[in-house]
């Protein structure tokens, strides 16, 4: 009876690890804002706390992704910087930027519907 027990719990655990990682959503900087504003309508605070943070986490990555890029910047001779590989870093930076602006905007809407729910809006400053 024990081991049938065991075994049972084993298998549910099993099907939540499954499960579960089909439940949350990634940031998506090309989702229409439209519908993300759709979305955000049908979330509960725990939903629009989850998909703040998400997208939270995909700025700083971007942020990070930056700043690694400008850090580099020290290792490119002067004269590079002058020419074309300066040219390649600034496309780079402009992309990232762009990334951001979208995914903060994206961000906004999670977030301003969460306070306006009266959600837990710590750790979510960006």
């Amino acid at each position: 009876m024990k081991t049938v027990k065991n075994i049972i719990i084993y298998f549910s655990l099993m099907l939540c690890l499954l499960v579960l990682p089909g439940c949350s959503q990634k940031a998506d900087e090309n989702k229409p804002l439209s519908e993300v504003k759709a979305e955000a309508e049908k979330m509960d605070t725990n939903q629009l706390r989850s998909m703040a943070m998400n997208y939270k986490q995909a700025i700083m990555a971007k942020n990070d992704e930056a700043e690694k890029i400008i850090g580099n910047l020290k290792d490119i001779p002067d004269a590079e910087k002058l020419g074309a590989k300066m040219k390649e870093i600034q496309e780079e930076l402009n992309n990232i930027n762009k990334s951001v602006s979208a995914l903060k905007e994206r961000f906004e809407v999670y977030y301003n519907k969460l306070k306006e729910k009266s959600g837990d809006t710590s750790g979510l400053e960006i």
